[in-house]
């Protein structure tokens, strides 16, 4: 395989590790912003699109959020398969370049690895599988500390503490909305709120809660930056019964604390399992569950907020 990656930082480096375990012998290719780029063994440079003879299988955007539609618009014309970071972008203004991209057949994925997360599949599966269970309420957490993200970098200087960058803890911490409509279901209403008051003292948002309306339940999703302790956790509220998902300890236990479910593909190892998927649907030539559409229709939700001050 030979795959074409633009932006090469830390969320890459773990795509690029997936495609290794995968294939060996892939051959990957960066498009670099600038000459004085630094080099990645095992990965070469180039700065540009133009004249270039060489075709590629997929291509990888994993540069910051607020340049992924620019992104995208270049690549179009190679007509390759684009896995795309989430979020999908940083504005839902993108609905001509997503008709664009529908019209062009190139095949698209949103990156969302924790829908690989063995817990969840089985969340997903019970759900769907017994309709009959009455649900009451669902509580979606996700609290951890920003500034252990990535050792060594100053934490305010990252696109995540960034706004004009596509930071804050909403988009950052997309993925818990994102598993929450794919194992329920879109929902009929939501609303959030976010802020920024806390003790990081940055601009991007430190703080979001979003309600999420279905027909019999609502679901609450409270994200943070600033937890030391890292907890991230769904709490599904049946009328018999009460699942908590540990995404932390990859694990179900029921209302008495008994184990339901063990699982054993942990956060670390979903970043394989979803190369695997993309690679395979890739191969298929079939359209992929969390595409630019539905990826989008999840941003709607995610940037659906009311942002309060003081």
């Amino acid at each position: 395989m030979k795959i074409l990656i633009v932006g090469l930082g830390s969320i890459a480096k773990k795509h690029i590790a997936a495609i290794r375990k995968i294939d060996s012998d892939a051959e990957i290719v960066a498009l670099r912003s600038g000459k004085n780029a630094p080099e990645m063994e095992g990965v070469r440079n180039i700065y540009s699109l133009e004249g270039l003879d060489e075709t590629f299988d997929f291509a990888i955007i994993s540069n910051p959020t607020s340049y992924h539609a620019e992104t995208v618009e270049r690549l179009l014309p190679l007509k390759i398969p684009l896995f795309i970071e989430k979020p999908v972008f940083e504005s839902t203004d993108y609905s001509e370049l997503i008709q664009k991209t529908i019209e062009s057949g190139v095949q698209t994925y949103v990156g969302c690895n924790l829908r690989f997360m063995d817990s969840l599949v089985m969340l997903h599966d019970y759900i769907r599988s017994h309709p009959e269970k009455i649900i009451n309420e669902v509580n979606v957490y996700c609290g951890s500390y920003l500034p252990e993200w990535r050792p060594g970098t100053d934490f305010r200087k990252c696109y995540s503490s960034i706004p004009e960058l596509g930071g804050g803890v909403n988009i950052d911490l997309i993925h818990d909305i994102d598993y929450t409509v794919w194992i329920f279901g879109n929902p009929v209403a939501s609303r959030g709120l976010c802020r920024n008051v806390s003790s990081l003292g940055i601009r991007a948002f430190d703080y979001a809660n979003y309600t999420l309306v279905y027909p019999r339940f609502t679901a609450s999703i409270i994200l943070n930056y600033y937890r030391r302790d890292y907890r991230r956790r769904i709490e599904v509220v049946f009328d018999d019964d009460t699942w908590t998902v540990d995404l932390k300890a990859n694990e179900i236990t029921d209302m008495n604390g008994e184990t339901v479910y063990k699982g054993s593909v942990g956060a670390a190892q979903t970043y394989e399992a979803q190369m695997r998927y993309f690679i395979n649907a890739v191969k298929r030539g079939e359209r992929m569950e969390n595409d630019v559409v539905h990826a989008n229709e999840v941003l709607k939700i995610c940037l659906n907020y009311e942002r309060f001050e003081g």
